[in-house]
């Protein structure tokens, strides 16, 4: 069978062995493989999957999509115990284990500068959401509209009282990302997730990384205690600490 070379994260020479029964994508076993003074976390994968056409029509597949990110991450999460990974992206194939090296001799110096940046640093996650508050008290049922007026002033007062909840949720958003940059090394903002991909309750206003080293990290949970909002149809969620994902750019981009 014709195998290429899926690639999860490149590292510094690490202590200590990957587990043996740890599997990657495509149920592969990774594997080091070290070249100029980096190392190359690797597994073989079957070209019928991850050649560029096939590969391109497994993008489009949700389902396939999703099982390969949980792979991937499962893979960075097991590195991210033994030393501080620089992951690559999702799908990061090369022909052979050359293949590899000419990838890390090309990117040598970039690779060397981000694990140096990155070093004993991780990476939380801080989500808020615009939901629409649950009423203390069972509301009466409505009257019925008894015109198309009706209706639609109904519907206007439910849309606005949704609209409300979003922009308080946006400006406790804001709030948020001014003060908890302050306690990060670095802060990213990502695009709103979607609720049909991330399956959350609610409208995701938020979606923020902070890049913070590993022995303050209690410091910048407390902080967000601190400054979590009790606001009926407000929910911030934490994620973390990760491997630093959002980071492997340019430190300092907000």
């Amino acid at each position: 069978m014709n195998e290429l070379r899926y690639v999860y994260a490149v590292t510094r020479p690490f202590d200590g062995p990957l587990a043996e029964d740890l599997r990657g994508v495509a149920a592969t076993q990774p594997y080091a493989l070290h070249h100029g003074g980096l190392v190359a976390v690797v597994s073989a994968v079957p070209a019928d999957d991850f050649d560029e056409i096939p590969l391109r029509a497994h993008l489009e597949d949700l389902d396939w999509l999703t099982g390969t990110a949980r792979a991937h991450e499962a893979v960075i999460a097991a590195l991210a115990s033994l030393t501080c990974p620089l992951p690559l992206r999702l799908a990061t194939v090369c022909r052979d284990e050359d293949g590899v090296r000419r990838m890390l001799d090309s990117d040598h110096d970039r690779f060397v500068d981000t694990l140096e940046r990155l070093d004993g640093r991780v990476e939380w996650g801080v989500k808020v959401y615009a939901e629409t508050p649950e009423p203390q008290e069972p509301a009466p049922a409505p009257a019925p509209a008894t015109t198309g007026r009706d209706y639609l002033r109904r519907r206007l007062q439910e849309r606005r009282a949704e609209e409300g909840t979003w922009e308080r949720a946006d400006v406790v958003s804001r709030r948020l990302h001014e003060k908890l940059s302050r306690h990060a090394e670095a802060g990213r903002l990502h695009r709103p997730q979607q609720a049909q991909l991330s399956r959350a309750a609610g409208h995701n206003v938020l979606n923020a990384a902070y890049l913070v080293p590993r022995e303050e990290s209690a410091a910048f949970v407390a902080s967000l205690d601190e400054l979590r909002p009790h606001e009926p149809g407000i929910r911030v969620e934490l994620t973390g600490p990760w491997a630093p994902y959002s980071f492997t750019g340019e430190v300092g981009e907000q």
